[in-house]
């Protein structure tokens, strides 16, 4: 269920607040090849899936990049914002993959707007997210972004 805002000072009441966890999707092998095509990423351990079951996680993984990636699909069911003219990917703080996300497993993200801060024409938010693994003891990924939404 996404929360819904309108313009850059309900955003800025919004700093603090736990924005919920999005809904599972599966991470495929067809996405896993489509994105090794995607940045010539063909590492074994991703996209041999012969080889990678008789590997060290016992079947093909998703590039963390990857992991990394579908945090915008997954945050944009968390918060909408209307009423503002751009916004923008700014960078990333501290990421970390703590495990490993198999062909077939699903992800999910929860997160938090840590921070809303002024920037010129706009602000600056800073969301901690947590890429979670169905059924897995660590998440897939731990992560600060940044992102500007302008006036």
């Amino acid at each position: 269920m996404s929360i819904k805002v309108n313009g850059l000072d309900e955003l800025r009441k919004m700093a603090g607040n736990d924005l919920g966890t999005s809904e599972w999707i599966e991470v495929t092998q067809e996405r896993i090849d489509t994105f090794a095509d995607a940045t010539g990423d063909h590492q074994w351990i991703h996209v041999d899936p012969q080889r990678a079951a008789e590997g060290p996680f016992g079947a093909p993984i998703a590039h963390g990049y990857l992991t990394l990636s579908l945090f915008i699909p997954l945050f944009t069911e968390l918060l909408e914002v209307d009423g503002v003219s751009t916004k923008v990917n700014y960078g990333l703080n501290k990421v970390r993959f703590p495990a490993p996300v198999k062909v077939g497993s699903r992800i999910r993200l929860t997160a938090r707007l840590s921070s809303v801060e002024e920037v010129p024409g706009g602000v600056q938010i800073a969301v901690d997210g947590t890429i979670e693994i169905d059924g897995g003891g660590k998440p897939a990924a731990v992560l600060q972004s940044l992102s500007r939404f302008y006036a």
